[in-house]
């Protein structure tokens, strides 16, 4: 099957998405869609090549400029066309991207089973907390439930039913890889077993409950430590709390197990905002305080600080707080608070204000309205 539909609608990620936005929505689909966690579903192991394919084009940053300007035929047209990956084994697939699974933080399948001599690795999982900026402030203890693949309780793990074992594969003789003459003839190549896909051993007689897979869904439960300072979109990383690999992983149903990377977003505050390590407030000022000069009491995470406002304060006007923000994440070194002032302008003013400001307004040299006439003079002016 030829990939048609649009590569930004298969990862479900927009246009102008960076290159972290594609890894983390492939990442996400390639762990929904994987056939070890889909046994027996045909369409899941479609869509899992069909990510992968969009995926190996929007990484590279000149097939994803030949994409975005030309399409599907753009890149065949230039010689940069993305793999076939509807005729490609999942396990080779995994093979080309384990870079995202294993590496630059992300985990997630590490080396596959088999006859590569490599520690076959789970899956990665996914979860997120939310923080407020008082837990950002000091750090937190957060309890988390997901629900993960787990070694199946029927048949520990090797997908055979009890009382069976899987038996050597004859393609390969138990390796797990086989040689495939190459282009020509001229070379060969070592590819995992379409046989066994890479196992080395076949199961016969699947086990009832998890079906051959050697997994089972279990709710898993835990208390996750989160630093001060973490920002949005950052994540704590717990170790080996993901997914053991799956029977098709593993030459023998061992191997090391995933880890879990808790996501942190952070809710909005009714008063700050968050710029970095700084916090930003604005702080309404009546236009006399601004005017005069004013000792104003600012509102902090942890209580409140003295701001003295010169006469003459400006809309806008930055003031800074040293100290006042949150802790950066290295180095524990607190941020600021800026104070941007708003002034304010009553709508509502005493007829002894009102007379003030006139009298001011004379002095300034500066026309204002005449003052306000009543309801029933207004009416009689109108009609006479």
């Amino acid at each position: 099957m030829t990939t048609t539909r649009d590569y930004y609608e298969v990862l479900s990620v927009e246009r102008t998405a960076d290159g972290d936005e594609i890894k983390r929505a492939y990442r996400r689909l390639a762990m929904k869609y994987h056939p070890d966690r889909n046994p027996d579903d045909p369409e899941a192991e479609v869509r899992f090549k069909e990510c992968s394919a969009a995926y190996e084009v929007l990484s590279d940053p000149e097939k994803r400029k030949i994409y975005d300007q030309y399409g599907h035929e753009g890149l065949r047209g230039r010689g940069a066309a993305a793999h076939d990956f509807s005729r490609m084994d999942v396990n080779d697939i995994f093979s080309m991207f384990n870079d995202i699974f294993a590496g630059g933080g992300f985990g997630g399948m590490g080396g596959r089973g088999g006859g590569g001599g490599r520690v076959a690795r789970g899956y990665d999982l996914e979860t997120e907390v939310v923080l407020t900026y008082n837990e950002v402030l000091t750090g937190t203890e957060k309890d988390v439930e997901f629900i993960r693949l787990d070694v199946c309780e029927t048949c520990s793990g090797s997908g055979a039913k009890p009382g069976t074992t899987p038996d050597k594969c004859s393609t390969c003789a138990g390796q797990g890889k086989v040689q495939q003459a190459g282009l020509g003839g001229m070379f060969r190549m070592v590819v995992n077993c379409p046989a066994c896909r890479g196992r080395g051993s076949i199961i016969r007689e699947r086990c009832p409950k998890c079906h051959g897979s050697g997994r089972e869904k279990k709710k898993r439960s835990l208390t996750v430590k989160i630093p001060a300072g973490i920002q949005e979109g950052q994540a704590v990383r717990v170790q080996g709390e993901g997914e053991p690999p799956g029977v098709q992983m593993s030459a023998n149903g061992s191997g090391v197990r995933g880890d879990l990377h808790v996501v942190v977003r952070v809710e909005e505050h009714d008063m700050f905002e968050r710029e970095g390590d700084h916090l930003l407030l604005e702080m309404p000022v009546s236009f006399t305080q601004a005017a005069l000069g004013a000792e104003l009491d600012v509102p902090t995470l942890e209580g409140k600080a003295e701001l003295r406002v010169p006469a003459g304060t400006q809309h806008g006007k930055l003031f800074r707080l040293h100290g006042q923000g949150l802790p950066n994440l290295r180095s524990g070194a607190r941020g600021d608070l800026v104070v941007v002032t708003k002034i304010e302008i009553p709508k509502k003013l005493s007829s002894r204000q009102q007379e003030l400001l006139r009298e001011f307004a004379e002095t300034e040299d500066h026309d204002v309205l005449p003052e306000s006439q009543g309801f029933l003079k207004k009416i009689k002016d109108l009609f006479s």
